[in-house]
């Protein structure tokens, strides 16, 4: 049968007779089927179904044609399935309608929250705001219940950007991270992750570790400061920074890959996407004496960082190469992109810092990682939970999914 042809089961059902039949009750095995073997007895045809189980309780929605036959027959349907239901102790509810469900709205979005906890209030105060905005709410699922609880809600007739506009104020002001992104199968195509390093994928500051083996983190935190404060840009004072290590012993780098810590969560995001056939990167303001140990570490598929140089066996104080800066991210990220094959709107980026919002701006789907405000602000939306695989709950990624590519439990 052709893409253009209908079965004339279900062609144009318009207003014609349909029942809506709804069970509820304790679950167990064999509901649903006998459910099915019931309504088989009248000849309908099946619409639509809906079923979800919530702690041990079922409800199942199954939209079907009206029986031929006029009132007596849909009266037998009526009669059996409750009798049915009565004899599992199950409840039944039979709703007479015409057609199908009403067509869904243009502009659809899902619309992923994260609470730690979620609360009642906040949920409300999502749904409002969605309903706001002109968008109606499909359907909703958990993704996940630890470390934090997921929920994603499927929404028609708002258009993306002006959703995420709308949540963006709302999710900050209830403590709670909303995510934003249009449906359609590119959600599903493969994608390329790619994530800053520094307090992003590790918890520590690569340049801190190196400043404490030369006793000069005093000197190297005054020169973060003064870049804070504005007075230094990025390579001003990266060049500051590295000055103060010269003469630092290169075998140091060994002692500083050894002290980096993960983030909580960083192996199982990077695995369940290996597994799931993304690509992911890192690009980092740090240095290739450490990131190249990271990418092998964790099977990275792209990694570019600056390059402190060594002479003699001896830190020079100076880097090497291409300098990783602000507008540096933004277009590794792009080179990343290229050589993947990877649209540009099917990247994803992950950051912390004002160093990376050219490149959170510039992915499909930036997502700020426990950043500072100024960055949270401009992302396209943020995580404020120290575990870095709820980035997958983002992605529409279930619990249920990360535990099934992984062989651990939450790091």
């Amino acid at each position: 049968m052709s893409a253009s042809q209908t079965p004339p089961a279900t062609a144009a059902l318009g207003d014609d007779p349909t029942l809506l039949v709804k069970i509820f009750g304790k679950d167990r095995p064999g509901i649903t089927a006998g459910l099915f073997d019931t309504l088989a007895a009248y000849a309908v045809d099946v619409i639509d179904i809906e079923q979800i189980v919530t702690r041990g309780r079922i409800t199942l929605c199954v939209l079907v044609t009206a029986p031929a036959g006029g009132p007596g027959v849909e009266g037998g349907l009526r009669s059996t399935v409750h009798s049915w239901a009565e004899s599992l102790r199950l409840q039944a509810e039979i709703i007479s309608g015409r057609g199908d469900n009403r067509p869904r709205g243009t502009g659809r979005s899902h619309v992923t929250v994260l609470g730690h906890p979620l609360t009642a209030e906040s949920t409300a105060a999502i749904a409002a705001r969605i309903t706001g905005t002109g968008g109606n709410i499909d359907r909703i699922f958990r993704l996940a219940k630890y470390p934090v609880t997921a929920v994603e809600f499927a929404v028609s007739g708002a258009e993306t950007e002006a959703l995420r506009t709308a949540l963006a104020t709302e999710s900050a002001a209830l403590g709670v991270d909303v995510a934003v992104v249009a449906a359609g199968l590119q959600r599903r195509a493969q994608r390329l992750v790619v994530m800053d390093v520094d307090s992003t994928l590790i918890q520590d500051e690569v340049i801190e570790l190196f400043a404490a083996h030369a006793g000069c983190e005093a000197e190297v935190a005054e020169v973060t400061a003064r870049a804070m404060r504005g007075e230094l840009d990025f390579e001003q004072s990266l060049h500051a920074r590295v000055a103060l290590l010269a003469g630092l012993d290169a075998s140091v780098a060994e002692k500083v890959r050894a002290e980096v810590r993960l983030t909580p969560g960083a192996r199982t995001l990077i695995r369940t996407l290996k597994q799931l056939g993304y690509q992911v990167g890192v690009v980092s303001g740090g240095f290739t004496q450490v990131t190249d140990d990271l990418r092998e570490r964790l099977g990275l598929d792209f990694a570019s960082a600056n390059t402190l140089e060594i002479v003699d066996g001896k830190l020079t104080g100076r880097v090497t190469g291409e300098i990783v800066d602000r507008a540096g991210k933004a277009r590794l990220l792009r080179r990343f992109a290229a050589e993947a094959g990877v649209p540009l709107s099917q990247t994803v980026a992950i950051g912390d810092g004002a160093n990376d919002l050219d490149m959170l701006n510039a992915a499909g789907l930036g997502v700020a990682f426990n950043a500072k405000p100024v960055v949270r602000e401009a992302a396209h939306t943020a995580v404020n939970v120290p575990f870095l695989d709820t980035v997958l709950y983002l992605l529409g990624i279930t619990r249920e999914e990360v535990e099934a590519a992984n062989t651990h439990d939450h790091e």
